[in-house]
Order: structure tokens, then sequence, then C-alpha cells
């Protein structure tokens, strides 16, 4: 039971795992963010433009309400913050590799050192020792 404590330890110390969770939770934080900059700063202007339309609100009826059984609704407007948000997202998490790609080049390897004398001298015999010469 030690050995197997001591080593999910291990496991959960492990720098990866421990990145894994930020990037986790600071994702989740920033997926908020961006809903709502979407849905409360992005959408009312866009839904203003087009008429005063709710995106939120945005859909088609597919069967009304009966009854206390709410109405079954296509919910097109909130399919569209989604992709908005996504978009958004997509294009956040592009710049940032980006950047991290550019401040993490490489440089290239150095050019591999020429013959030693050694090898020279040897593939000087080499050629001499070559038949037809």
């Amino acid at each position: 039971m030690a050995g197997m404590c001591q080593e999910f330890k291990t496991f959960v110390l492990r720098g990866n795992v421990l990145d894994l969770a930020v990037g986790v939770v600071i994702g989740a934080a920033f997926g908020k963010i961006v809903s709502s900059l979407v849905g409360d700063v992005i959408m009312p202007p866009i839904g203003l433009l087009l008429g005063g339309v709710d995106f939120s609100q945005l859909g088609w009826i597919l069967k009304p309400a009966v009854g206390d059984k709410p109405a079954v609704m296509l919910g097109i407007g909130k399919f569209i913050q989604a992709i908005v948000d996504f978009l958004i997202i997509a294009l956040v998490i592009f710049l940032v590799v980006k950047a991290a790609n550019r401040m993490k080049r490489e440089e290239p390897a150095p050019a591999p050192p020429g013959p030693s004398p050694a090898e020279r001298l040897l593939t000087e015999i080499r050629d001499l020792l070559r038949p037809g010469r």
C-alpha cells in the first residue's frame, strides 16, 4: 500500500500533471469569460443591428407549450453563440501557441566538426592505395 501511495504521489507531482491541472482550471475560467463576452457584449449589438433579435432566445418552436409542459424549441441562437465562443477561444489558443513557439525557437545545431587529422590521413592513404592510380 505504501508503494502505491508513493507511486501516486510521484505521478501527481510530476510537472506535466500539475501543468495540465492548472491549464484546465484556467481554461474553464477563460471559457466563462469568453462566454460572457460573446453573450453580453458581442451578441446584443449584433442582435440590435439585425432588428432587435435576442440571440439567446432565437430559435424555432418544434412543439408549442401545452399546460405545464414547456415548449420543445430548437435553440439556434444559443448554438450561434457557442460557435462564436469557440472561434474566439480557438483564435486565442492559436495566438498563445504561436507566441510560445516563437519564444522557444531552437537554435540550429552547430555544423558537425570536420574530419580529424587521423581521419584525413587515412583518407589520403586509402585514395593512394586505390587500384588504377
